[in-house]
């Protein structure tokens, strides 16, 4: 593991601090890249405009006037808590802006597979529907968006992956309306956007749509005058019955957080004001609840609890049941319904960890056993086992990847009647390594072996026949040896360097924890040399530390590492507080160790 020190722009961070930025939080914000206060500005009307995404306007105009005709729609969801608050916030949103008859369906993830297929168009139409909306999904989807327009369904794809290409040449399915801020000609700056932020944006184009309309009026209410005036009186207030849809955003920040995509500046306000909502109360149901059987507090809200506590519980409906559990819970705004729903995605959680538990144990035996004890592990790692559950490769995946450093695809067998021939895989990746422009030229190399394949740069899936597992693995290896390097294959980890003594506070933990972090815009990790008092093992898997940190001393932990460090030692750490006799104190969560 190399440790590496961020640099810190000295103009920025000044112009940070002269403008009343705390000098720590100044030097951080400056080394990921902030120039100037109004970068942190999370007004929502700091927002990039809906007018900048293409495809907004004729969804805009296509939802009005299925509004307009009382026409039937049906979201088209996803399995995965990006998709799964996508769906809640477009029916929440489109019942706000007037629709009356607002319905879904999520894919089941063993049975139908990933995005629009034919026989999930043959369902909406059965259904009654009459306009298909896909959030999340839909962008590669070429054969369920024909089958849906054939069976004269109105089609609006809304997602934020990446679309296929086709002989060097990209290409889109057949929908009346595309918005995707990374289809060809999209001016929309922020391409890291996840499929939630993307149906938020449907739904403002909607609203200013339906004001250009005049489907909104103004009236006239009574109020009293405020007590300046003295008078007593009673006023006329004009007030717009536009729907407000900030409401909508405790679920878009939750999505945004859970899929992990790069938290740009517009990204970041998003999810500051969703937070903002979420620590005033200011929530569904459903995700009050989850805070509540996670055992977090709302009032406190963080990105942690969203992407480690709140997503997870979301995830685990589609990889071990179904989806509709956790789209259920953030739809009600019955609080018993609610509280039974959250305690449901508990259990189911709790059933998913020890799945992990047991197959991470398992795949990692049989990834270790590419290679010998003094060997490097290989450029990409292909993991597949019989027994493996297809609902939880993904996470495998990622156990896998943060632990050799590699490429890593874990397969398991379908279990979709009729495709026990095929195994599903789903991959994690390294930075400077493009996951899904891999499986591209994988796909070109080997015509054929990739039967359905999309994702982004870190995280991407694919289906393949199981006699073409050697085929696939070889052809990914071939890749990763011609495009990663010894310099690429090096850990590293970036900090923030040292952490000055008079930061050590538990007040500036509380302001650091408040902040917005996440994918792109790294949590504080700090590091430097510190002498090691003492150390034991904590459950048998954590080791418990006594440090000091510039002759003070102060707590630390290691979760999930063993192994005793030296007296002296360079550590990565991230702040935390913890209490002891109802007193709470900085303590030193360690990331990793330079030996």
């Amino acid at each position: 593991m190399k440790i590496l020190v961020r640099e810190i722009p000295p103009r920025s961070a000044w112009a940070l601090e002269q403008a009343g930025i705390h000098p720590l939080l100044a030097q951080l914000y400056a080394a990921r890249g902030v120039q100037s206060v109004q970068e942190l500005d999370d007004a929502l009307a700091r927002l990039i405009a809906p007018t900048e995404m293409l495809g907004l306007s004729a969804a805009a105009t296509l939802l009005a006037d299925a509004i307009e005709q009382n026409k039937k729609l049906c979201i088209v969801a996803d399995y995965d808590c990006d998709g799964a608050t996508a769906c809640a916030v477009g029916i929440r949103g489109l019942r706000l802006l007037g629709a009356k008859h607002v319905d879904y369906i999520v894919p089941d993830r063993v049975v139908d597979g990933y995005g629009l297929t034919s026989p999930i168009s043959e369902r909406v139409k059965a259904s009654g529907a009459e306009v298909l909306i896909t959030v999340d999904n839909g962008i590669a989807s070429f054969e369920g968006v024909a089958t849906a327009r054939a069976l004269g369904l109105q089609v609006l794809v809304t997602d934020h992956h990446l679309p296929a290409s086709r002989h060097g040449e990209i290409v889109l399915p057949e929908a009346d309306v595309i918005v995707n801020p990374n289809q060809p000609g999209c001016p929309f700056a922020s391409k890291s956007i996840a499929g939630v932020g993307v149906m938020f944006y449907v739904l403002l184009a909607l609203r200013a749509e339906l004001r250009a309309r005049g489907r909104f009026s103004v009236r006239a209410e009574p109020v009293e005058a405020p007590p300046s005036t003295g008078s007593g009186r009673t006023v006329m207030d004009s007030t717009r019955t536009e729907p407000k849809l900030d409401a909508l955003l405790p679920l878009v920040a939750l999505g945004t957080v859970a899929d992990v995509v790069r938290l740009d500046a517009n990204n970041r306000r998003l999810v500051a004001q969703g937070l903002k909502r979420v620590r005033a109360l200011m929530l569904p149901a459903g995700l009050a609840a989850l805070f509540v059987a996670a055992g977090r507090d709302a009032k406190t809200a963080t990105t942690f609890d969203f992407g480690f506590a709140l997503g997870p519980r979301i995830n685990a409906a589609g990889r071990l049941s179904d989806m509709t559990l956790g789209i259920e819970c953030l739809l009600t705004d019955d609080v018993g319904r609610a509280e039974e729903l959250a305690k449901t995605l508990d259990g189911i959680n709790r059933q998913r960890r020890e799945i992990e538990g047991s197959m991470r144990e398992q795949a990692f035996a049989v990834a270790e056993s590419l290679f010998d004890d003094n060997e490097e592990p290989p450029p990409a790692i292909c993991v597949f086992d019989a027994d493996f559950h297809e609902g939880v490769v993904g996470i495998v995946a990622s156990r896998i990847k943060d632990k050799l450093h590699r490429p890593t695809f874990v397969f398991a067998a379908s279990g979709a009647p009729g495709r026990e021939h095929e195994l599903k895989g789903s991959g994690r990746s390294i930075p400077g390594f493009h996951l899904r422009d891999a499986l591209d030229l994988v796909a070109k190399r080997h015509p054929g072996v990739l039967l359905r394949f999309g994702g982004h740069a870190m995280a991407a899936g694919c289906t393949i026949a199981r006699e073409d597992f050697d085929m696939f693995e070889q052809g990914l290896s071939l890749v990763a040896q011609e495009w990663l390097d010894a310099a690429t294959l090096l850990r590293r980890l970036e900090t923030d360097g040292p952490l000055k003594a008079e930061y050590r506070r538990v007040e500036l933990v509380d302001v650091l924890h408040k902040e917005v972090w996440g994918q792109g815009f790294a949590p504080p990790t700090f590091s430097e040399e510190v002498e090691v008092v003492s150390q034991r093992l904590v459950g048998e898997k954590h080791l418990a530390l006594k440090l000091k940190h510039q002759g003070q001393a102060v707590d630390g932990i290691w979760f999930g590492h063993t192994e005793p460090l030296p007296a002296r030692v360079k550590l990565a750490f991230r702040l935390d507080a913890d209490a002891w006799n109802g007193v709470r104190r900085v303590r030193f969560l360690v990331e990793a160790a330079a030996l």
